[in-house]
């Protein structure tokens, strides 16, 4: 664990040394100490700018992955819903979700709904592709035993399918963690009245490139929080389960 810590502490030193003696411009590379100084400017109102990013990155995440999982098990127990539905899913997914934002603000105006559906939508197909993966590749013998003592559809997805999945769930939220943090900062590009993408934009105009780098810090945060909790509940749930 002192590795990365250290690690992470070489790279801002290296920072602070290069913005002060590399002869750039403050507007072009600001020092940590530069960048740290604009969390106390109350124009920048961070609290509420983080907060609604990180409602809106948590929340399409969290969206993506209980409709992306509850199809990906109507797919497990339907083969004709497979055949039919995953074509145009796979169809869905090759649209340019950036080209999707205008008619989504279309939809549903500027505000944290839009970009959390943007969220959701970049983060969602992930999702159902590991998961459908996980609960179809389980060993054809648990489930010919399972059906010999007649366990239900249900019992076999929650004693059989479902632990053996976990593994590739898991392997989905980690990839659609870090999309549903770049689907949430694209939505607030193309249209939003509050957020960390959206002060971005603001102060860009005065090359305030303090605040844009901070900004930039604290999307970072949010997206290792919510990496760091798919992690943990991954250990608790696979790893540490496992070993146990």
């Amino acid at each position: 664990m002192a590795g990365p810590i250290l690690l992470h502490l070489l790279v801002v030193l290296i920072w602070q040394l290069v913005a002060d003696y590399g002869g750039l411009p403050t507007y072009i590379l600001p020092s940590p100490t530069e960048t740290l100084a604009t969390l106390f400017e109350p124009r920048n109102r961070w609290i509420e700018n983080t907060g609604i990013t990180a409602l809106e990155i948590f929340g399409g995440f969290l969206l993506a992955v209980g409709i992306g999982v509850t199809i990906a098990l109507l797919f497990s127990w339907s083969r004709l819903t497979l055949v039919l539905f995953m074509p145009l899913l796979v169809s869905l997914n090759m649209i340019p979700k950036v080209a999707l934002g205008p008619l989504i603000i279309v939809w549903f105006g500027y505000g944290v709904v839009t970009n959390m559906a943007i969220a959701f939508a970049i983060c969602f197909f992930p999702i159902v592709i590991t998961t459908a993966r996980g609960l179809s590749e389980i060993e054809p013998e648990m489930l010919y035993l399972a059906r010999t003592v007649n366990a239900s559809k249900w019992q076999i997805f929650l004693k059989i399918q479902f632990p053996g999945a976990l593994p590739y769930i898991f392997s989905g939220m980690k990839v659609s963690a870090v999309l549903a943090v770049a689907g949430a900062i694209v939505g607030e590009f193309i249209g939003s009245e509050k957020g960390l993408g959206y002060l971005m934009l603001q102060v860009q105009i005065n090359l305030d490139t303090a605040t844009m780098f901070m900004a930039v810090l604290m999307i970072t945060l949010i997206g290792v929080v919510l990496y760091g909790a798919v992690a943990l509940l991954e250990w608790l749930l696979v790893k540490r389960g496992g070993a146990a």
